[in-house]
Order: C-alpha cells, then structure tokens, then sequence
C-alpha cells in the first residue's frame, strides 16, 4: 500500500491529490485526472471521489494557490518590524508575492489564468481573502487613501512584475536583483502617490 493510500484512510486522499497535481503541474506536465491518481499512488478512479472533472481539480488547485500565497503575505506581515515604514511593509509584501510567483510559477499562473467562477464559492473565498488582505494593509498604512486607487495600483505593480519575471521580459535571478527591482517599483508608486497619500 502507497503511502497516499495509507493517509487516504484517515482522510487525506483530497490534500495528497492536490499535492501531487501541483507537483505534476510544477514538472511541466499537465495533471489530467488519471496523470494525478498515478502521482499520487491511487486508482483512476481515486480522484473523482472528490473532482468532479479536471475543470474541479483546477478550481481546487486555484485555492491551494491562493491560500498559500495569503500565508506567505501574512507571514511577510508578521516578520515586518513593527516600526517599519509603510515602503518598507509594502515591499515585502510585493518581494513575498513575486517570490511565491517564481517558487510556483505553473500554479501562480493556473491562479490567475482563468476568469474566477462566482458560482464557485471557495475559489470566490480565497481570491477575496487576498484581495483583503492586501486592501487592509494600504488602508491601514494610509488611512486617508483615496478609494481603492492605491492597493489596486500597487497590486497591479506587484503582479506585473511576477508576471514580466515568469515570462523571462526581466531575468527571475538573481534573487537580490529581482527584490530590489520590486523594491524599486513600489517606492517609485509611492513616490507618485504622495501628494494624495499625505
């Protein structure tokens, strides 16, 4: 018996299917159902016990994403210093997201690849977790911020730069001068933004 079939009995069946879907997806392989079960140790049939099809599984994988990239942000937060700047905590935040990005760039673009369903609840949670997270931080950073003109700007650079780095636009090492290209950015959008800001 598999070590996947092992857990599958206390009930882990779903997280070892989706670990190894991101690992088949992360290796260049695209995880078809059948593809995932032989990853992970299981029959065929062993996916569909909680996928309903590959577009499920891709949902599924969606969330993993999400939920992780909100733990590295939070634990980005929590190692910020107390009294760090607001550059400061801004461009850890934005060196954390591009890092996840370049640490899992099949499914950071798995993520954001595809039109959120609203039907699909925990995709619609996890994607709206973030979106938070990263909103709460610009309003509590700058209280007297206009609307969300400023967390979207932010995120956009954030995301653009994960984006230019996994398509190879901007060399993804090493890793130095990818922070401080993120570094740069950020104080240059706030540099911008500090007559509203202030």
């Amino acid at each position: 018996m598999s070590t996947t079939e092992k857990t599958y009995h206390h009930g882990d069946l779903r997280a070892a299917l989706l670990a190894a879907a991101i690992e088949s997806l992360e290796s260049g392989e695209t995880p078809s159902m059948r593809a995932v079960a032989r990853r992970a140790g299981v029959s065929p049939a062993a996916p569909y016990r909680h996928f309903a099809d590959r577009d499920a599984l891709d949902s599924a994988l969606a969330v993993r994403g999400f939920d992780e990239l909100h733990e590295v942000l939070t634990a980005a937060l929590a190692h910020a210093s107390a009294t760090a700047s607001a550059q400061e905590t801004l461009s850890a935040l934005a060196v954390a997201y591009v890092r996840f990005a370049l640490r899992r760039p099949a499914l950071f673009h798995l993520m954001f690849g595809n039109e959120c369903d609203d039907l699909d609840s925990e995709r619609v949670r996890a994607s709206g977790q973030l979106h938070d997270l990263l909103g709460g931080v610009v309003v509590r950073l700058f209280p007297t911020a206009n609307g969300a003109g400023l967390p979207l700007a932010l995120w956009s650079v954030a995301h653009g730069l994960a984006f230019l780095h996994l398509d190879g636009k901007l060399r993804p090492e090493p890793t130095d001068e990818v922070e401080a290209r993120v570094r740069a950015a950020i104080a240059a959008i706030l540099a911008l933004n500090q007559g509203e800001v202030s």
